[in-house]
């Protein structure tokens, strides 16, 4: 049967496919949308076959909130090219959408939620199949709080949420401390809750340190342990210098605004 173009631009809605891939794809299928859209698909999963051993260290990070949840994704893919392409964004907006909407408690729930009928893996393997890159859900992030923010900082490869105790936090606030987190990539909220392996690796830093600039050993332990200290207030969000004013730190500012963090993710693939 005569491929139309009406049905064309229906399948190129549906999957994001070029015109020609799509023309290809109802004519190989003799008109047939599902069996077209498999097609496409089975494309895309053998370019993900082809090219498994490629890293997709490009992409797009987004970030959402939705009542009292925040979220961020990244889709990934090869090329900064690709990560700037204005189907690849939508295509990370919608997997954000399905986030915010549904708040799945991991990656993998996220990845077989669907839209429109197809799961979002099938989504992400189908745009494989346009571009010819390797792509994947490279990363999902929630947070819960009373009020909780999103920062999403230019260029879409960087992207925060802060979860707050209080409600009703002053948006520009919620954001200062967004940002904070965005520029200065605390490894937790506070010295509290920084992990055992984190610690125990500072200490030893320390150590390795004092012993490289000759300290005498019965030393080491209590110099290793004072940069532990600097290390906790250089790299703890509540305890670090705030960046729009460095008299104080970020948990004076939290509570000179009744904005106090309980919770915050990062997600960037630029390098730090």
């Amino acid at each position: 049967m005569a491929v139309t173009m009406a049905d064309i631009t229906k399948l190129r809605t549906m999957t994001g496919a070029g015109m020609m891939d799509c023309k290809n794809a109802l004519t190989e299928s003799n008109g047939d949308i599902e069996k077209s859209i498999e097609l496409i698909r089975k494309r895309g999963q053998a370019i993900a076959a082809k090219r498994s051993d490629r890293e997709a260290s490009e992409g797009c990070v987004l970030a959402g909130v939705n009542g009292d949840f925040a979220a961020i994704v990244a889709v990934k893919c090869e090329t900064d090219f690709v990560a700037k392409n204005a189907d690849f964004i939508a295509l990370t907006q919608k997997v954000l959408d399905a986030a915010l909407e549904n708040q799945p408690a991991n990656a993998d729930t996220l990845n077989a939620l669907t839209i429109d009928g197809r799961t979002i893996a099938d989504l992400i393997t189908e745009r494989s199949g346009v571009t010819g890159e390797k792509m994947e859900l490279g990363f999902y992030e929630f947070v819960k709080g009373a009020s909780v923010v999103e920062y999403i900082h230019t260029g879409n490869k960087l992207a925060t949420i802060v979860a707050f105790e209080q409600a009703g936090v002053e948006r520009q606030v919620a954001r200062d401390i967004a940002m904070q987190v965005a520029s200065m990539n605390p490894v937790a909220l506070n010295k509290e809750s920084v992990c055992e392996k984190i610690v125990a690796q500072e200490l030893e830093i320390g150590r390795d340190k004092a012993r490289q600039e000759g300290k005498p050993e019965n030393m080491l332990d209590k110099i290793a342990q004072g940069r532990l200290q600097k290390f906790f207030q250089e790299s703890t969000l509540l305890s670090q210098a705030f960046i729009k004013d460095g008299s104080i730190n970020v948990e004076q500012y939290a509570k000179q605004n009744n904005a106090m963090p309980v919770d915050f993710k990062r997600v960037t693939l630029n390098q730090d």
